[in-house]
């Protein structure tokens, strides 16, 4: 029987996240996160019998709002604009949940159970959403990709917007800024794109990357 949820749980995970973000989860034990919240270890181990348990449950966020914020709208059809918006909302959820992608090999091997949640995330629902979009950017005559093409060429996408931040915060230690690395990220993926662009795609695609300057 599950224990039922309560504040407590919320505050445990949303704590965690913060402690993981700021000093990489492999620093951060279940008796720091409980002093942290000024709870017992007794208090915490009701609710997560282990710290695997707890990164387990931040992931399932991370795949919640990463899967909910950027579905493709179903109201309307996509626009160049949704390109930039795309962008700023994948980078926005990755900064909120680095601390998945700075030693994910490691976090992958200790914890069996989200090593098979997030490739089956990544490899189905990610890649589907990926994929979508960017299709869709084609066939609306924004971007030119030929079918050979866009595996790679989304490979190189993906992997810009996953590591980014370690990226970042590797070669800027001292200028911890989201925003800022965010920026820099953005313009790098449309970087990617930038042979891909149609001529009638342009001059949005100049205003999307001079916002990055």
């Amino acid at each position: 029987m599950s224990k039922p949820r309560g504040k407590t749980f919320e505050r445990i995970v949303r704590e965690s996240l913060a402690l993981f973000n700021e000093h990489g989860e492999r620093n951060v034990t279940t008796n720091h996160i409980a002093a942290h919240l000024g709870i017992s270890p007794g208090n915490l181990y009701y609710h997560f019998r282990n710290k695997e348990e707890i990164v387990y449950q931040i992931f399932c966020q991370y795949r919640d709002c990463l899967t909910e914020r950027l579905a493709m709208p179903v109201d309307r059809a996509l626009t160049a604009a949704d390109l930039g918006a795309f962008l700023d909302t994948a980078f926005d959820v990755m900064w909120r949940y680095r601390f998945l992608f700075h030693d994910q090999p490691g976090l992958l091997a200790r914890n069996p159970q989200l090593q098979q949640d997030y490739l089956e995330f990544v490899n189905s629902t990610f890649r589907a959403l990926l994929f979508g979009h960017f299709r869709e950017f084609v066939r609306l005559g924004l971007l030119r990709i030929d079918d050979a093409d866009i595996e790679p060429v989304m490979l190189n996408i993906w992997l810009v917007v996953k590591f980014w931040f370690a990226f970042e915060e590797a070669a800027h230690p001292h200028d911890r800024s989201g925003a800022a690395y965010s920026r820099r990220g953005v313009r790098q993926v449309l970087t990617l794109l930038k042979p891909y662009v149609q001529p009638d795609f342009q001059p949005v695609f100049n205003a999307l990357l001079e916002r990055t300057a």
